[in-house]
């Protein structure tokens, strides 16, 4: 049971590109805490700005220092409203906070999410793939073998599998995932999401190589992999 004095630990989704895509509610949670916990400050406070909110802010991402989280969750139990954010999304689907929702719960501190924009249920809605099973792997390990072992293992599960890459690590997992499921499997990429450039590539993975050779990768991805061998 939480402490009456107890201050509460909102996880608060922001947009991930268009502005308009952040809800009423996270607005007023993100002007009525005491202080607001950003993975990269500078890019929350462009956010914040254009909504004209002036809540303090500090950093909290992954190299955060244990001094740091217990500082935290000291202001926290002493009665301190947090809002958690990440630079885009919903906190924690591939970014950090992890262990500030798990200590909070821990020292029984309400933790209270603020839904909204998210990459992966915006590419899965929206790529035409069956979705009535899925599993969201984020980020797959750099290292060649790692990750096609990570594949290897994934791509047996009777699931559609959603995955993220960087434009400058798109071209090689598109190659592994080759590798591992054959250049005619079925593949749909999307890219930019809710931004200005928003797109959605559908094909083989061969013809998405073809593709990203000729032109240069640009944004975030998103990669939907459908268990099915049918093109989308």
């Amino acid at each position: 049971m939480a402490s009456a004095s107890s201050g509460i630990l909102y996880v608060v989704s922001t947009p991930i590109g268009n502005l308009k895509d952040i809800t009423h509610r996270a607005l007023e949670v993100l002007g009525a805490v005491d202080m607001i916990l950003a993975e990269d400050t500078r890019q929350t406070s462009k956010l914040l700005f254009h909504f004209n909110i002036h809540t303090p802010r500090t950093s909290f991402h992954d190299y955060s220092t244990d001094k740091k989280l217990a500082s935290l969750i000291s202001q926290l139990e002493s009665g301190k409203n947090m809002a958690l954010v990440s630079d885009s999304g919903t906190p924690l689907l591939s970014d950090p906070g992890f262990n500030l929702i798990r200590e909070a719960i821990a020292k029984n501190i309400p933790v209270v999410p603020i839904p909204g924009a998210s990459a992966l249920l915006a590419a899965i809605v929206a790529s035409g793939v069956p979705m009535d099973r899925f599993v969201f792997e984020g980020f797959l390990p750099q290292k060649g073998s790692s990750r096609k072992e990570r594949l290897q293992k994934i791509t047996q599960e009777e699931a559609t599998q959603i995955l993220y890459e960087s434009p400058y690590h798109i071209l090689k997992l598109l190659e592994t995932l080759k590798e591992v499921l054959g250049e005619d499997h079925p593949i749909v990429i999307g890219r930019e999401l809710t931004k200005i450039h928003e797109e959605f590539l559908r094909g083989t993975i061969s013809e998405l190589i073809a593709h990203f050779t000729k032109v240069v990768p640009r944004g975030e991805f998103v990669l939907i992999i459908p268990k099915e061998a049918k093109k989308v």
